[in-house]
């Protein structure tokens, strides 16, 4: 093999966006690797007067150094004259506030919630259904795992506060029941 097809082989890699090339010919092979970033990460190290100290953040590669833009400064307006801001008005209630007689149930973990098992299933409960502790309410979808919501309380589904398929927050409330 001669220099020139060496020096070819090279260019196209080069090129394009492949990351190895493996050529032979005859009892001549030639392997071409192109290195990606490699990225290093260090462990935290303890110190007796600090506790577990990180080292964080790493030093950045000279070659993955940037600068961040900044924004442009706003052109000089001309005075306006002082107005006070609105005045604030009475902040409306996340969720409707239970009677004495009714409890909310609480999301236990961050997901996404779901009222039937499957798409083509009947939900788990409805407004007007009667439910016992340890009946399934709904199910939580965290990191690709199904986790039922069983009811720790006993009464009748009063109102179903969140839509299915919607992200909850961790003790959001989910559904108001009647005791």
């Amino acid at each position: 093999m001669d220099l020139s097809k060496i020096k070819e082989l090279l260019k196209i890699v080069a090129e394009s966006d492949v990351s190895e090339v493996e050529f032979e010919e005859d009892d001549f092979k030639v392997v071409v690797r192109k290195h990606s970033p490699t990225v290093t990460v260090q462990p935290p190290v303890y110190n007796p007067s600090f506790g577990f100290q990180t080292g964080y953040p790493p030093p950045v590669p000279q070659a993955y150094q940037f600068a961040v833009p900044q924004p442009a400064a706003p052109p000089a307006a001309a005075a306006e004259p002082y107005a006070p801001p609105p005045a604030p008005s009475a902040p409306e209630p996340e969720t409707p506030a239970a009677a004495a007689n009714q409890t909310t149930v609480k999301a236990p973990i961050v997901g996404t919630f779901y009222r039937r098992p499957s798409p083509d299933d009947a939900p788990f409960v409805d407004v007007g259904d009667t439910i016992k502790p340890g009946d399934v309410l709904c199910i939580i979808e965290a990191m690709k795992l199904m986790n039922e919501i069983e009811s720790e309380v006993s009464g009748t589904i009063v109102k179903v506060l969140v839509e299915d398929g919607q992200p909850v927050e961790f003790d959001q409330d989910l559904f108001v029941v009647e005791n």
